[in-house]
Parts: structure tokens; C-alpha cells; sequence
């Protein structure tokens, strides 16, 4: 079998184990399926140069790409409305599985989602040591970038239903603290939950952009609720928060620096971190703090318990 076939065939599995767990009612699970593969066909959609796949092919499966984004935003509401229904989602099925014969009409009037920019971990940081040379050498690098998205609107999920004598932790991210605050571009959090090899046992989330800024603070006051309950987040787990902005210059976004709890730190109440500096170390091996200076992640504990 050719690696372009694979590839399809891989696509086609995932989009198929969404959809299952989808119609088992595991949402959660669906919304983390739907995304990353999501995010695998956005990525061959805006990949360069020689592929196995026409840009009508690519044009489909930035389509499908997007239907999915609507079904995972759909699951994602509270509203008993549904926007993007499973049912229709599954019309997408022999698509995805024939993309390389598929020549019919795509099913929805449905745009591709937007060109943005997707880094590979670390190649932010090459493009950022690139921009600092440029900047030394006064070249003023012109290297063309897909536009950004638009501002993110968030990807939190709601809490998940409650289990007698199962403890559900909700975190209210307030405040961050930085020195150059006010200068950061639509600034947000992405939040993780990683074992201690650094893999995802949760979904990811993002929060939508701030907008308050004062003085060395930018201000989120927005909760994110984390996907597992308490007593089933494996031993040596932590909690990442990955603080991001916008850089004008090379038009992509950035990872400024990191925080993370440990599990023995989930206690309710208040609690103040510290910010390390990128790359994110999910495996905490290597860990440099940011700065001297006291600038912290605020945030706020709150354990919900059923009796």
C-alpha cells in the first residue's frame, strides 16, 4: 500500500472513531477526535511544494476539516440546538475514505477553515531565533506567511456530570503577570493535562483571547474545567498552562512561557505559579524560570464533590 493511501486510510479510521464515540454520547472524547484530525487535514491543506493531493482534493478536505470544527464547536454548546448534526457529518464518511477519486459537489455550502499558520513543537522557536537575527542584522525579513485566523473565540468544554464521591476540579485562570504585558498581541492560554511522559490524557483547551490589561497583568478571569475527575488523573500527571500571543512580524502565534500544577498542589482555594521559559517542557526535565522578577500565574481552586 502507497503512504498516500495510508495516510487516507488513517484519516478515514479517525474520522470513524469520533464518530462512533459521538454516537455513544462520548462527547469528550468525540470533541478530541474531531479536533485533531481536524488539525491533520488543515495541515496537509496548507503544506507546499509537491503532494499526493490536487488542490481540488486539498480544497475537500479543508471542507471536511471545517464541518468537523462545527460538529466539535456544536457539542461544545450548552444550547440544546445543534448547528452541525452527527447525521450529517457521517455524509462525509466516503469522502474522506475516496478522497483520491472523489469529483462530486462537496454535500455543504462550507468554506475551508482559514489558512493559519501550523508549527511542528520547536519550530517556533527556529523562526523566532531567525527573526532576532534579521532584526540584528537589519535585513527586516519580507518571508511571506498565511494570515492568521481570527481571534480565538476559546475551546472550553463545559464540566463533565457529576459522579457520586468523584471530585470535579474547575480552575479559574485570573491573571497572569508579565513585564511587557500591555505589548502582547491577543493573548490566550492553552491548558493540558499531561502524564509523565508528556502525552495528553485530557483534551486540550484554549481560552478565548483577553482583553484586560493593566499595568505588568493581563487579566483572563475565565474557568476551564478539567476534563477527568480528580481521583482518575493518573499519578505524576500535571496540569500545563501554555501562555500564547500573536507576533505581527513573522505572522504566527507564539508560546511566550508556561506554568504547571502537580497533582498534590489541587487543594481549593488560591494559588500562585511560577512561569517557565519555552519550550514548553511537558516531561518537566529542564525547567528555567522566566524571570527573577515576582511575576506569577494567579489562579483560583474549586473542587466540586458529590456526596
Amino acid at each position: 500500500m502507497s503512504d498516500v493511501n495510508k495516510t487516507v486510510q488513517k484519516w478515514h479510521a479517525s474520522f470513524k472513531k469520533g464518530t462512533d464515540f459521538d454516537s455513544w454520547g462520548q462527547l469528550v472524547e468525540a470533541i478530541d477526535e474531531y479536533q485533531i484530525l481536524a488539525r491533520q487535514l488543515q495541515k496537509e491543506v496548507q503544506s507546499s511544494g509537491s503532494s499526493d493531493f490536487t488542490e481540488e482534493q486539498k480544497k475537500t478536505l479543508g471542507k471536511i476539516a471545517t464541518c468537523l470544527e462545527m460538529r466539535s464547536a456544536s457539542l461544545q454548546c450548552t444550547q440544546s440546538k445543534e448547528d452541525f448534526k452527527l447525521e450529517d457529518l457521517k455524509k462525509l464518511e466516503s469522502i474522506i475514505k475516496n478522497i483520491l477519486s472523489y469529483s462530486k459537489d462537496f454535500p455543504f455550502d462550507v468554506q475551508p477553515v482559514p489558512l493559519r499558520k501550523i508549527l511542528a513543537p520547536g519550530e517556533e522557536e527556529n523562526l523566532e531565533l531567525e527573526e532576532e537575527e534579521d532584526a540584528a542584522a537589519g535585513a527586516g525579513s519580507t518571508e511571506s506567511f498565511p494570515p492568521r485566523a481570527p481571534a480565538s473565540q476559546g475551546t472550553l468544554l463545559p464540566r463533565l456530570p457529576s459522579e457520586p464521591g468523584m471530585t470535579l476540579l474547575t480552575l479559574k485562570i485570573e491573571k497572569i503577570g508579565l513585564k511587557d504585558a500591555g505589548q502582547c498581541i491577543d493573548p490566550y492560554m492553552t491548558i493540558s493535562v499531561k502524564d509523565v511522559n508528556g502525552v495528553d490524557v485530557n483534551p486540550v483547551q484554549d481560552t478565548p483571547v483577553a482583553t484586560k490589561k493593566e499595568d505588568t497583568y493581563i487579566h483572563f478571569s475565565v474557568d476551564v474545567e478539567i476534563q477527568r475527575h480528580v481521583e482518575k488523573l493518573p499519578k505524576g500527571a500535571a496540569i500545563f498552562f501554555e501562555f500564547k500571543h500573536y507576533k505581527p512580524k513573522k505572522r504566527f502565534t507564539s508560546t511566550k512561557c508556561f506554568a504547571f500544577m502537580e497533582m498534590d498542589e489541587i487543594k481549593p482555594g488560591p494559588i500562585v505559579i511560577e512561569l517557565y521559559k519555552k519550550p514548553t517542557d511537558f516531561k518537566r526535565k529542564k525547567l528555567q524560570l522566566l524571570t527573577k522578577k515576582p511575576l506569577f500565574l494567579h489562579l483560583q481552586q474549586i473542587l466540586n464533590k458529590e456526596s
